[in-house]
């Protein structure tokens, strides 16, 4: 949720939001947290208008992290 708050910052900061986000590439530290990082983008996307999205186990930068999301967004 913290990752998606700063998602809908960043986008206010450029002039969109989420409803303009086209693509999503998520990656998380384990694979095995997907359904509760799907029930939270769910739970933060709008329903009519999720964008496409792909989802891996990755290693990231900090080991402290469990997730990161890059988004690509029409600007405002």
């Amino acid at each position: 949720r913290q990752v998606l708050a700063e998602i809908d910052r960043l986008l206010a900061l450029a002039g969109s939001d989420k409803r303009r986000i086209l693509t999503a590439n998520v990656y998380l530290a384990d694979i095995g947290t997907f359904a509760e990082m799907n029930r939270a983008w769910d739970a933060w996307v709008p329903a009519d208008a999720k964008p496409a999205r792909a989802t891996t186990e990755a290693k990231l930068a900090t080991p402290a992290y469990r997730v990161e999301i890059q988004v690509t967004a029409l600007a405002g």
